[in-house]
């Protein structure tokens, strides 16, 4: 995790094999829970999603995504 200016990044690694609705839910959980919102996905070739998630600069209080 690192921040910048006024937002916190967080990378997330989906593994391969995880299905399109799974991996949407995976991000709204995240997004509910810990206040984060999706500020880049990418699709690799080996079926590896990599997204950043990201949210405003606040107090620590609220969790990190699993991994």
């Amino acid at each position: 995790m690192s921040a910048v200016a006024d937002w916190e990044y967080a990378p997330l690694r989906i593994p391969p094999g995880t299905s399109r609705s799974a991996a949407a839910t995976m991000l709204s959980l995240q997004a509910d829970v810990g206040g984060w919102e999706l500020a880049r996905l990418q699709l690799h070739a080996d079926g590896t999603r990599q997204a950043v998630l990201r949210r405003r600069a606040r107090l620590s209080y609220l969790p990190m995504p699993v991994t």
